[in-house]
Parts: C-alpha cells; sequence; structure tokens
C-alpha cells in the first residue's frame, strides 16, 4: 500500500484554499488533513492533529504565517511547512527560513510541481520555486565589506597570525621595529582592538587574511 502524505493547509482566501484541497485530495498518495482560515485557529488544532506537511501562505488576517510558524513548528518538530506565497521580497524569504520553514514557493506553483515539492520536503528536501532558489544562493554570494587595513597593514597582520614577532616581521618586510610596531598600532585602532589575539580573532572572523 503506498503511503499516504498527511497535509493541511493555512490559506484565508477561500478559492485558492479549496482549490489546493481538491488538489490534494484528487491524488492517490497524498490526503488534506485539514485547511484553516488563519493562523489562531490552526495553533489551537494542528498540534494535535497528525500531519506531515503545512502549505502556509504568509500573509494573513492577524498573526503572520512566518509568525505562526514560530509558534507551531516548537510544538511540530516532526512536521515540515512550505510557505506558499505571492510575495518574493528577500525579508519574506529569509525570515520564513529562519522561522523554520523548509521550502518556500509561489502560488502560481503548477499543481504537479507543488505535489512533488510536497514529497521532497516529507523525503527531507527544501523546495523552492526557482526565483527564490536564486536569490538564496545569491544571498551566500555578497562580498564581504573591504578590509579597513592598508596593503601593508594586511601583510602585518598576515604575519601577525602566523605568530611572528615585530623584530621578525620587520627582518622579512625590511623595516624598522618602530615602523612596524607604528603599523600594528594603526591595525588595533582600525580593528577596534588591543590585542595581539583579538587581532588575530578578528581578522579570522571577518576573513580580513
Amino acid at each position: 500500500m503506498k503511503e499516504i502524505i498527511h497535509v493541511a493547509i493555512v490559506e484565508d482566501d477561500d478559492e485558492i484554499r479549496q482549490t489546493l484541497a481538491l488538489i490534494i485530495n484528487g491524488t492517490p498518495g497524498y490526503h488534506c488533513k485539514h485547511t484553516f482560515i488563519d493562523c489562531e485557529s490552526a495553533n489551537k488544532e494542528l498540534p494535535n492533529l497528525y500531519v506531515n506537511v503545512v502549505l502556509m501562505d504568509i500573509e494573513l488576517p492577524g498573526i503572520s504565517g512566518i509568525d505562526g510558524i514560530k509558534q507551531l513548528k516548537p510544538q511540530m518538530p516532526n512536521t515540515d511547512f512550505i510557505m506558499l506565497t505571492i510575495k518574493q521580497d528577500d525579508n519574506s524569504i529569509f525570515d520564513s527560513l529562519c522561522a523554520g520553514a523548509s521550502g518556500y514557493l509561489m502560488k502560481d506553483t503548477p499543481p504537479s510541481e507543488l505535489l512533488r515539492s510536497i514529497t521532497e520536503v516529507y523525503k527531507g528536501g527544501s523546495p523552492m520555486s526557482t526565483n527564490i532558489a536564486r536569490k538564496v544562493i545569491q544571498s551566500f554570494q555578497i562580498s564581504t565589506p573591504p578590509s579597513p587595513l592598508s596593503g601593508r597593514e594586511t601583510e602585518i597582520l598576515q604575519l601577525l597570525c602566523k605568530g611572528m614577532n615585530y623584530r621578525s616581521i620587520a627582518e622579512q618586510l625590511y623595516l624598522s621595529a618602530h615602523t612596524v610596531k607604528s603599523h600594528i598600532k594603526n591595525i588595533y585602532k582600525k580593528l577596534h582592538v588591543n590585542s595581539r589575539a583579538e587581532a588575530v580573532s578578528k581578522a579570522i572572523k571577518d576573513k580580513l587574511i
């Protein structure tokens, strides 16, 4: 017997909610367990239901879908939430994922793709509409802010991170010890640190070297 994926829907638009339920119930292997028009009613009943996947809208009357997931996920750790929305702004996407959503789909997602996404998230995946996935990837490709250090200061910081002392750094860079000390003083000032250990830690954390 084929395993059945139990789904719940939180959507305030009657037509969309009913259409989604018909698609799910009309497909073998899927069952729409319950539908809700808002998070308030979902919060009361969902934790007591056996549900594998929840399709959640963001813009709902009262509690938003994002806040709804924040409240429900701790009570339903084994249930996956997929945002099904028209919102494509960065804040909505990342707030949803941080709240505990495992997927993010647009409401114009074709029925066949929606069903595949429900299966995907049930099996441990994170389905996302193509344009949403691109936004998420781009967020990880944002370059780090420019370093406040000059080229020479960066060189000295690299040598500090290798454990070299002032005299060794001065010899390697053909500088006087006084000049190296002056550079290090500027490095500490620019990085807002007071010691070699703090400077090394900040260099690694902020990817300055």
